[in-house]
């Protein structure tokens, strides 16, 4: 028994593509075993619907908090404290002895990293979220990866070659992908659904906006949702570069949240003095930022904490589903988060849905799904050529261990 799941165990670290995952099924199905079956191939699928039901869940109530008046940057003050007060002792024990030291060059990188991936990126899409709505903001959200790619070329993180079917799925992809964001931005179409004001819940804050000025809004809100996603793809570069000088990523998370609350916290009061905007207005309010406060932890945190629940268990889901299926299929699930939210966007807050976002998000999924099966196919290629070498390495390997030295 203990071979048998040693034997399972070793396929899934090895499932990167669909002929490791065919190899895993024939030896399940050779032993005889159709729960174990069930475990490689359906499980995954289930979890990772259940992680894109939880983050709609998050982005519903997050338009609700925009929706009842808190403030912007006092919603990203309160959690990157809560994130700052949390992750400090983890930090400090975890990594006291083997926490480099801190030179001003990676100190101003965690400042601008703050800057880049929390402060103005999450100030940018609550914006964002507020002048369009939740389904909306989700269809940007798809585009990081795609916009990460593109923005990682220069620095030769990323290649390209139109020589080959991979390369050209990845190119056409990006294509598809830019032109569905434009489409998304510039184009909003007739409404599908209709509301009465009485059932609209953001109708008591459009009040007697003209419909041009709500077009101003909607073209604003796009436009702050791209310039979210090109920050939040532009601070995975970022920590590409901070990791290899300060690789401690739970003290560089304690900084970069602590910067990014004082940040946060500075122009509040730079732009509003009042003392009432700090306290929430509603029970929600202090639920939505506990609920996302625990969706950005425990993404550093999944390692050690697995028997909370919340959102955090959604990256412990989603760290074993790249585990045992790779994350090309994990990444392949990202969209479903926008059309689970519109599932309670629509009917629950009321908020309209209109052609044009319906069109371009398509056009942004079609786009994405061919960069991913671009990286997918490359990924193969690398493990196919590796193995190849290491085949033939393997006999001179043998016959210098086996040869015996000659007496001259």
């Amino acid at each position: 028994m203990w071979n048998f799941k040693c034997l399972i165990s070793s396929s899934c670290l090895k499932a990167w593509d669909d002929n490791s995952i065919k190899r895993q099924i024939r030896s399940v199905d050779r032993l005889g075993n159709t729960q174990m079956k069930s475990y490689v191939v359906y499980y995954p699928i289930f979890i990772m619907l259940a992680i894109d039901f939880a983050f709609a869940i998050s982005n519903i109530l997050l338009k609700k908090i925009i929706m009842d008046g808190m403030n912007h940057l006092v919603f990203i003050t309160y959690r990157q404290a809560i994130s700052t007060i949390f992750l400090a002792p983890v930090a400090f024990f975890l990594e006291k002895n083997t926490r480099p030291k801190l030179t001003p060059q990676i100190f101003c990188n965690l400042f601008l990293s703050a800057i880049v991936g929390a402060s103005v990126t999450q100030y940018l899409f609550l914006l964002g979220m507020e002048y369009t709505s939740a389904t909306f903001s989700c269809a940007f959200l798809n585009m990081v990866p795609v916009v990460t790619f593109l923005m990682a070329l220069p620095f030769r993180l990323e290649t390209i070659n139109i020589k080959h079917g991979s390369g050209i799925a990845k190119a056409l992809g990006t294509l598809v992908c830019v032109g569905g964001a434009f489409l998304l931005t510039f184009y909003k179409g007739m409404p599908l659904v209709h509301f009465s004001d009485q059932q609209s819940v953001s109708s008591s804050l459009k009040g007697d906006i003209s419909s041009s000025k709500l077009k101003e809004r909607w073209i604003l809100g796009s436009l702050a949702l791209f310039g979210g996603t090109l920050l939040w793809s532009s601070w995975f570069l970022l920590q590409t570069f901070i990791g290899k000088k300060y690789p401690c990523k739970y003290s560089s998370t304690v900084i970069m949240t602590f910067f990014s609350a004082m940040q946060s916290a500075v122009l509040t009061f730079s732009m509003d003095r009042r003392l009432s905007i700090w306290v929430p207005k509603e029970k929600i309010d202090m639920l939505s930022i506990l609920y996302a406060f625990n969706k950005y932890i425990y993404k550093d945190m999944m390692q050690f904490i697995t028997g909370l629940i919340g959102s955090g268990m959604c990256y412990v889901g989603m760290s074993w589903c790249v585990k045992k299926r790779g994350p090309v299929f994990t990444a392949a699930f990202s969209p479903l988060v926008q059309v689970m939210a519109a599932i309670f966007d629509v009917p629950i807050l009321h908020e309209q849905l209109h052609l044009g976002s319906v069109i371009g998000s398509a056009i942004v999924i079609a786009g994405l799904y061919f960069l991913l099966w671009g990286k997918n196919r490359e990924m193969q290629k690398v493990v196919h050529e590796t193995e190849e070498k290491k085949e033939k390495e393997l006999p001179f390997k043998d016959l210098e261990t086996n040869s015996e030295p000659r007496i001259p």
